[in-house]
């Protein structure tokens, strides 16, 4: 029998997108003002987004598999500590037995989103809340990163679209 579906619908895209965040501030290499932009000012930096989708993708997966969220290192908001900070979550979320997942669905899992308290079901806490606010902050950073001029487009967001060179969308 295969993995509990909220495993494969969590830990193995968790793995996936931070692989292309990772993609992403490698290309602020010698350009790492880039990171320090935002797209509004009452919102995070580009680096603020990726640090915020990694730290997404352990509150989210941990819970559904019935753990306590691992306490999160500051390796700083840099490229160098941004890198660190992805590394450690996908070593933590590797590190997940799919098996805790087994009857995620209906575990209530008690939360915040902002300064709402909230108690979904696993299968409401993923795919309402989780996979949702992971992939806006992943898209912000993608984002506040191609305002600015990083040469990101579509394919390095999902890692799977091909272009032409100079075409980016």
């Amino acid at each position: 029998m295969g993995a509990p579906p909220l495993y494969t619908a969590s830990v193995p895209v968790f793995l996936h997108y931070l692989d292309r965040l990772e993609g992403m501030v490698g290309k602020t290499a010698g350009r790492e003002h880039l990171l320090q932009a935002r797209l509004a000012p009452d919102m995070f930096t580009a680096g603020q987004q990726v640090a915020t989708a990694a730290g997404f993708a352990l509150r989210i997966a941990f819970p559904l598999a019935g753990r306590a969220i691992p306490a999160a290192a500051d390796h700083g908001l840099d490229r160098i500590g941004l890198g660190r900070r992805i590394v450690a979550a996908r070593q933590e979320l590797r590190a997940l037995d799919p098996a805790e997942f087994a009857g995620a669905e209906g575990r209530i899992i008690a939360h915040r989103a902002g300064f709402a308290e909230l108690e979904q079901p696993g299968g409401d806490f993923l795919h309402l809340f989780g996979m949702p606010n992971f992939l806006f902050h992943a898209a912000m950073a993608f984002a506040v990163l191609r305002k600015e001029g990083a040469a990101v487009g579509k394919a390095d967001f999902d890692g799977l679209h091909d272009y032409p060179e100079g075409f980016r969308f």
